[in-house]
């Protein structure tokens, strides 16, 4: 019974619901964000403008919708907190390089 209870996923849906919207907006932010600073064009790209507000959504879902294969809300916590930390401190340190 205790081999059941440990695989279910369903008790800490709740927590990796609210890690993954808000670590996962952060997360994809960071990501349009390095493309829109360092992608081809640079930040004043005309056509990039449009493309970077409307890739925000569908990279956050698919974070969203495979935070809830972590199986512990720790887990998805750590993992997206260190994919944040690894692409935000990317950005300033491209930013601080270029």
């Amino acid at each position: 019974m205790a081999v059941a209870e440990k695989k279910k996923i369903q008790p800490q849906w709740w927590r990796k619901s609210l890690i993954a919207t808000f670590g996962g907006l952060l997360l994809s932010y960071g990501l349009v964000g390095i493309f829109a600073w360092f992608g081809p064009g640079g930040i004043d790209a005309n056509a990039k403008v449009q493309f970077n507000m409307w890739m925000i959504t569908p990279i956050w879902l698919t974070i969203l919708s495979f935070s809830f294969m972590f199986s512990t809300w720790r887990s998805a916590l750590v993992y997206l907190g260190g994919a944040n930390l690894i692409v935000f401190s990317s950005f300033i340190g491209l930013k601080w390089l270029l």
